[in-house]
């Protein structure tokens, strides 16, 4: 028999931990030995996840969690202000991470790497976990280099709390290694309402939209003389995303430091 996985879900009882909680619970080879909120203390995740109850109760103490659970790794999706203090919990513990929370800088993940190398447990960072978003950025990074003007739209529900999304400004900097930084647009342009035009990464722009019911969608437009190229991708319900939280989990182990990008396992 294939040894299991040890997965303690961190931000358990929100759409996305449930969503994750019942794919790890379809899969052979995991099983859910923790599971950490703010919310629903004391529930069963099982129940939570929409199945049966299987004796795991919602926690609030990520640190007594880590240690009472014996756990293989960590599964983060919880929000921007939360997520460096259980990486760095997680980590300090010698336990390996796989996050999916949005909002870290540069310094958080330098600190983070640091963490990883010095406790030997390494972290996986991504952006977004489906792998029609990880072919979208691909392609979006191969296009800049034949069309350097480009433009980004975001949409994400309104209970996101960072903008742009993660998923933008990883494709922004993918894009960002195929193109040299310049203002598009005319040089003598004004807003008349200020931040209609939206981000500036590189002289290009990143437009985030909050709307209720959406899940996720990005769209990036390219354009030259007479032409223009759109590179779209929708998430329409959170499962999506579990094919590649699952690779992610399986080759947590065998990965050293910090690895940031789907795109790095596939």
């Amino acid at each position: 028999m294939t040894e299991q996985i040890k997965i303690l879900l961190n931000g358990a009882a929100g759409k996305m931990g449930r969503a994750m909680a019942a794919g790890i619970l379809g899969e052979a080879d995991m099983q859910l030995v923790g599971a950490v909120d703010r919310s629903c203390i004391g529930c069963d995740i099982g129940e939570l996840s929409g199945g049966v109850a299987i004796g795991v109760k919602v926690s609030d103490d990520l640190a007594a969690s880590v240690k009472r659970c014996g756990a293989d790794v960590m599964l983060d999706f919880t929000t921007p202000e939360a997520v460096m203090r259980n990486i760095r919990t997680a980590l300090s513990a010698g336990l390996p991470c796989v996050v999916g929370t949005t909002g870290l800088t540069a310094a958080d993940l330098e600190e983070a790497e640091a963490l990883a190398l010095a406790n030997d447990a390494p972290l996986f960072v991504a952006p977004n976990f489906a792998l029609t978003a990880v072919l979208m950025m691909r392609f979006a990074a191969e296009a800049a280099k034949y069309f350097p003007h480009y433009e980004i739209i975001e949409i994400h529900n309104d209970r996101k709390m960072d903008a742009p999304s993660g998923t933008a400004l990883y494709t922004a900097q993918m894009i960002g290694r195929e193109r040299e930084p310049f203002a598009q647009g005319a040089l003598n342009s004004f807003e008349t309402l200020p931040g209609c035009r939206g981000g500036d990464y590189q002289g290009a722009r990143i437009h985030s939209v909050r709307l209720p019911g959406v899940v996720a969608i990005q769209e990036v437009l390219f354009g030259g003389p007479g032409q223009m190229l759109s590179i779209r991708q929708d998430s329409t319900n959170r499962d999506c995303f579990f094919p590649g939280v699952a690779l992610a989990l399986r080759r947590i182990r065998s990965l050293h430091g910090l690895v940031q990008g789907l795109e790095k396992l596939l």
